[in-house]
């Protein structure tokens, strides 16, 4: 197998930025354009802000956890670091496409979410909230904290915490979820295709005040929102074969 040409990049913390100066130290790297992998040594936050940096030009992103959580990163350890990036393998996702419509006729906003677009409540009171998906309203009001439209690779994060269901990687599925919903008390949520367009209408804006926050790219005091996968963006993570995604998918389903 021949070597990957590859750069670091840490998170802010000392314990990722140690990590990366002894690497760096132990291996030959190349600079950041030059690179046909990025390691980065942080947390699950470090490869989401990696991975949105890399949609220009692709390269995959191998990233090892100096954070907390760290369900998208592979398990720390310095040595044998070139071999385990000639045999990582290689998952492709593809990210939401969220576009915002300000109230009051503001600018239009757009943004890219690999883990999910969200809309939350800004005050006290309650969102009152329509869902279309492909132009039909499939929700016709939907009073809540909120509601979020999660991918695979996200339906284990803050999906997951508002009872959603976990995606396996490959089902072409998409998690619509509520948050704290009031009305309708038994609407748990839905699966959808991940060719559908959903479409988020605030219905009382000035009164009710909603954000939409697409990863963590926030836009504040929305009317409506569509949110659909972007087939023609493609981001590529690299894991080790015997701690793939795909697996830990699965194996999250089962936790007690």
């Amino acid at each position: 197998m021949s070597t990957p040409r590859f750069a670091f990049v840490a998170a802010e913390s000392e314990e990722a930025e140690a990590a990366r100066r002894r690497l760096e130290t132990r291996y030959e790297t190349v600079p950041h354009g030059e690179a046909e992998i990025i390691v980065a040594l942080g947390g699950d936050g470090l490869m989401l802000e990696t991975l949105h940096g890399s949609i220009e030009r692709g390269t995959p992103i191998y990233g090892m956890n100096r954070g907390t959580v760290g369900f998208l990163m592979n398990i720390f350890q310095e040595d044998d670091l070139p071999a385990r990036l000639a045999r990582a393998e290689q998952v492709t996702v593809h990210p939401l496409r969220m576009k915002a419509w300000c109230a009051g006729g503001g600018a239009v906003q757009e943004a890219l979410a690999i883990n999910e677009v969200s809309l939350l409540r800004e005050a006290r009171q309650a969102a009152w909230i329509r869902i279309s998906v492909d132009g039909t309203v499939r929700l016709e009001e939907l009073i809540c904290d909120g509601v979020l439209l999660a991918t695979p690779a996200g339906s284990t994060a803050y999906n997951f915490s508002a009872h959603g269901p976990i995606v396996p990687i490959g089902a072409h599925l998409l998690a619509l979820t509520p948050i704290s919903a009031f009305r309708p008390r038994r609407w748990r949520g839905a699966l959808l295709r991940n060719t559908a367009t959903v479409t988020f209408e605030v219905l009382d804006p000035n009164k009710r005040p909603v954000s939409a926050t697409a990863d963590y790219t926030e836009v504040r005091n929305v009317s409506r929102v569509e949110v659909h996968e972007d087939p023609n963006v493609s981001l590529h993570l690299l894991f080790d074969p015997e701690h793939n995604l795909e697996q830990r998918i699965i194996r999250e389903q089962f936790q007690p």
